[in-house]
């Protein structure tokens, strides 16, 4: 049986494409042993085995923004770590290593290379952060999710797939997304989520501008875990015909859905909004962070060159409620938004990338 290890992690926006690949991966007959190698600092373990992958934790840590103890820790983390991913590679026969990036791939990427294990990486940003920089020079093939990102990778070994998602971004409709998150379809319904752990920026600034959103339209919030207490004791607050009308919640499994039944949605711009955001036809206003060497700007940027959204920045916040006004008055613009927004969907992505990975492999 042919065993592909996948590896990534730091934030979903690095696992949630591996898992989605290894769900294509599966639907090949025979399906291949399928086996994740990362870290578990952050929820890794819990967000793989839900999706019914062998987890095993191989050690990883950032380098960017470290002090120079910090870095000389997160330096030996890595070393322990590759020399634990050399370890699990040997003991796996590895056929091939699949890594979405981020500092939580770099370990098992680099053991793969020393063993001389064919290595295909996926580039989910526009343009790379540190760990996809340097596994771009030993990788055997590269994919990525838009061709911005080409001027960044070796041409003649990268392939544009898309980013790949969650099947059910295609198995819903809208009317089905809106009876599943039951919201009247009629109604405007504005979805808001920061990262994979919660923005408190863009928490407190839909805090600030909670009525008057909700005057306009229902509100679904996904605040992270840190956020969640804030938010519902705002609701409670709220007059009652607004408090039904307001859902906060730490985490929404069926973002899916939520996705596919807002008119509107409010997000920060990591990896995932690239391939989201077309797949459910979601019109967005993003809020790019300028942490993690700014890559969400790059993100950000591209989706409103192609018209699908529309940027505001951090320290024009206390605009959002105006600027959620301004879209949901406009119908024709949100509608030209949400079309571009589909153009850009690829539903093959994670089957090509699983494709692309079964090729290395034999």
């Amino acid at each position: 049986m042919t065993t592909i290890v996948l590896t990534g992690g730091g934030t979903g926006g690095h696992l949630y494409p591996a898992i989605a690949v290894a769900g294509a991966l599966r639907a090949m007959e025979p399906p291949p042993r399928l086996v994740f190698l990362g870290p578990a600092n952050r929820g890794e373990r819990a967000t793989v085995e839900a999706a019914g992958l062998e987890f095993h934790e191989v050690t990883a840590a950032p380098i960017r923004g470290r002090t120079p103890v910090g870095l000389v820790r997160s330096l030996a983390t890595l070393a322990r770590g590759t020399l634990a991913a050399l370890q699990r590679l040997r003991r796996l026969r590895a056929d091939a290593v699949f890594s979405t990036g981020g500092y939580g791939s770099f370990p098992v990427s680099l053991a793969a290379w020393l063993l001389r294990r064919p290595l295909v990486v996926f580039l989910p940003d526009v343009a790379p952060g540190l760990a996809v920089r340097a596994e771009r020079r030993f990788a055997t093939r590269l994919a990525t999710t838009t061709p911005a990102a080409l001027s960044h990778l070796p041409a003649g070994r990268t392939a544009v797939t898309g980013y790949p998602v969650r099947p059910e971004f295609f198995i819903l409709d809208r009317a089905a997304a809106r009876s599943a998150v039951d919201v009247p379809l009629a109604e405007p319904l504005v979805v808001v989520a920061g990262a994979s752990q919660g923005s408190r920026v863009l928490n407190d600034a839909v805090l600030a501008a909670l009525e008057a959103v909700l005057h306009r339209a229902h509100l679904i919030h996904v605040t992270g875990q840190a956020g969640l207490e804030m938010a519902e004791r705002a609701r409670a607050a709220l007059p009652s015909h607004l408090a039904g009308r307001y859902r906060p919640a730490a985490f929404r499994a069926d973002l899916p859905a939520v996705m596919l039944a807002a008119d509107l949605g409010v997000f920060r711009a990591g990896a995932s909004i690239l391939g989201e955001l077309p797949a459910a036809g979601l019109p967005a206003i993003l809020v790019p962070g300028t942490f993690a060497g700014a890559h969400q700007r790059d993100n950000a940027s591209w989706l409103a060159d192609q018209g699908a959204a529309v940027i505001l920045e951090e320290s024009d916040l206390g605009a959002l409620g105006g600027r959620i006004a301004e879209l949901l008055d406009d119908p024709a613009r949100l509608e030209a938004m949400r079309a571009a927004a589909r153009a850009l969907a690829r539903p093959s992505a994670a089957a090509d990338i699983a494709r692309l990975v079964m090729e290395v492999a034999r």
